[in-house]
């Protein structure tokens, strides 16, 4: 059986192999002890990434969601932290075998994109999640 830590770890493979398949070169930091799990070279800016795993917002399959907090334990306690402009640059996220790459100013505590348009038609406030594909964000770097 495979534990959230090895979920985690099959996002991160994924994301940097996406950039490798786009590419470009990825650096890893050298132990556990960053707030970024890579960094990857694009036309010579580095970009620092933290790799989130999505699941589905619905049972329909018609978007999803990530966490875009630290958890961690201090003093017996959970602490939740949100990461920093300084700390990262971008999110990255695999759902349905496709990478997607979301900028950190963008996000809160959790980062919602939508595959298709809500069934209630509201389109102001939705995040498309074509729009952050990698390929499509990469293009404007």
């Amino acid at each position: 059986m495979v534990n959230s830590k090895q979920i985690g770890n099959i996002t991160e493979v994924e994301s940097m192999l996406a950039f490798l398949k786009a590419g470009y070169n990825v650096l890893t930091p050298y132990g556990d002890c960053e707030k970024y799990d890579f960094v990857a070279d694009v036309n010579g800016k580095f970009l620092k990434i933290q790799c989130k795993t999505a699941h589905a917002i619905d049972e329909e399959n018609t978007g999803f969601a990530f966490s875009c907090r630290s958890s961690h334990r201090r003093d017996g306690k959970c602490i939740n932290e949100k990461y920093s402009k300084d700390e990262i640059d971008y999110f990255a996220t695999i759902f349905d075998g496709k990478c997607y790459l979301i900028p950190q100013e963008e996000c809160g505590a959790e980062k919602r994109l939508r595959l298709i348009t809500p069934k209630n038609g509201q389109i102001r406030g939705v995040n498309y999640a074509k729009d952050y594909e990698l390929e499509v964000i990469l293009a404007t770097l």
